[in-house]
């Protein structure tokens, strides 16, 4: 698969996801006649836990994901605070993906994981050292494992000047997704 085929087949994969999830919340919100924050209220009621939860989620490749934390993020109805939430939200996993990344790298070291890597991962090494600029972007702006790249990437043991300043396009991410749930709020509920 050629580069260009292979990001725009993924930022599609990003836009299906983030309409799937966001229909979803609009579909819910309108004809299921309880509030959807109930059942979880002691857990959404926590905002230290649900950082914690995300920081989790995201360091265990994106167990839950980031969506679900954006329509928690909702809840909040001052702009002010939905956005602090957000970028912190986006920091959490901007710095999960680099703890990731040193994982990766430890990983690297393993009698374990080179085994993996000699057996299955080798011809995709050189690959990775070559395009890892375009997986990391790729990661940082669709529903790709953002930290399951970054360790992979880790792995490979590319440069992390590079990683650090590529991935920070994951903020852009999450400035996209917290302009559209915001907006979508406003107008469709």
């Amino acid at each position: 698969m050629s580069t260009r085929k292979f990001i725009l087949s993924n930022i599609l994969k990003a836009l299906l996801w983030l309409a799937a999830f966001l229909g979803a919340y609009l579909l819910f919100r309108r004809f299921v006649n309880i509030d959807y924050f109930d059942w979880l209220k002691p857990v959404f009621d926590n905002e230290r836990l649900m950082y914690i939860l995300f920081l989790v989620s995201e360091i265990i490749i994106g167990v839950v994901p980031p969506e679900i934390f954006f329509i928690w993020a909702l809840r909040f109805e001052e702009l002010a605070h939905f956005l602090f939430v957000i970028g912190s939200l986006a920091l959490i996993s901007y710095m999960a993906g680099i703890i990731g990344y040193f994982i990766g790298r430890y990983l690297n070291r393993t009698l374990y994981f080179r085994y993996i890597k000699i057996r299955f991962l080798r011809k995709m090494d050189k690959r990775l050292k070559q395009y890892g600029l375009y997986l990391i972007i790729v990661a940082a702006l669709t529903p790709v494992p953002f930290s399951g790249v970054a360790m992979l990437v880790g792995s490979t043991r590319y440069p992390f000047v590079k990683y650090f300043m590529f991935s920070l396009t994951r903020f852009l991410r999450f400035a996209i997704y917290a302009w559209v749930f915001w907006e979508a709020r406003l107008h469709f509920v």
